[in-house]
């Protein structure tokens, strides 16, 4: 014989937000002039604070690579200036950044913008495969960090 008990759980209600975890630029993306990656909207994002990384993933020697991100409040009219921008990078690798959007508010939507130059022999024509990833940070995340700077100071 089976017995079968049943279970009573406590009633629980909870909203669960889903984190920003995106591509500002997509995967295997190869560039060889200026350009701009798709409007991605963070207005739902629970924390403002973004661990974004560009991942260098194929190139040819003496070129430069230039990325930048934009805000907007509607994904139309963007910045004039960007709101935050990697150092300049000539080789393959990741390089993580902090975007931290908690004192725009008015920022709905961020794109990448990127810019490559060539110089040298060859081909006057440069060549980067590459993407750059967006993450929200957890909030856990920045409160623990938060206390470990404290502590050292």
């Amino acid at each position: 014989m089976i017995s079968i008990a049943k279970l009573s759980l406590p009633q629980f209600s909870a909203t669960i937000l889903a984190m920003i975890d995106t591509f500002l630029v997509p995967e295997k993306t190869v560039v060889n002039a200026k350009g701009d990656g798709p409007a991605i909207d963070v207005s739902s994002a629970a924390n403002r604070v973004f661990l974004l990384t560009l991942n260098i993933t194929n190139i040819i020697e003496q070129q430069s690579l230039d990325v930048s991100i934009f805000g907007s409040a509607d994904g139309a009219a963007w910045s004039p200036k960007p709101i935050m921008m990697f150092p300049q990078k000539f080789y393959r690798a990741q390089h993580p950044m902090l975007l931290d959007l908690t004192a725009h508010s008015e920022i709905k939507f961020v794109r990448a913008h990127w810019e490559v130059n060539r110089w040298g022999r060859g081909t006057e024509t440069p060549m980067f495969e590459f993407h750059v990833t967006m993450r929200e940070v957890p909030t856990e995340i920045l409160k623990e960090a938060a206390a470990e700077v404290k502590a050292l100071a």
